[in-house]
């Protein structure tokens, strides 16, 4: 499981994606250096009360909406368990596993 300023991470990276801002947009709107929002996405750094606040406004969610990051939680185990998988199969499994994925994502 990913850890929590991880999550938030992502969670915020999501957010600021499906408003269509770039990190730079979105520091430029909060007032922030835009290393500091790549930092916040790779979990790296957390932020203060106030920036959550900000950031909530300027992605357009309640300040409880950044922290649902259930659904991300579930993409992280849906990995950790393919990983898993692929690590105990044979070489031919894995060429199989392969074909598979690549027909289903083009």
């Amino acid at each position: 499981m990913a850890s929590g300023n991880k999550l938030f991470g992502k969670r915020i990276k999501e957010l600021r994606e499906k408003k269509r801002y770039t990190q730079e947009k979105l520091a430029e709107v909060l007032g922030l250096d835009y290393q500091t929002i790549s930092r916040i996405e790779t979990g790296y750094y957390f932020t203060s009360y106030d920036n959550l606040e900000k950031l909530a406004t300027a992605l357009d969610v309640e300040v409880k909406d950044l922290f649902q990051t259930k659904h991300l939680e579930e993409d992280s185990e849906i990995t950790t368990q393919i990983i898993k998988i692929l690590e105990n199969a044979s070489s031919e499994e894995k060429r199989l596993i392969f074909k598979v994925i690549t027909s289903i994502l083009r």
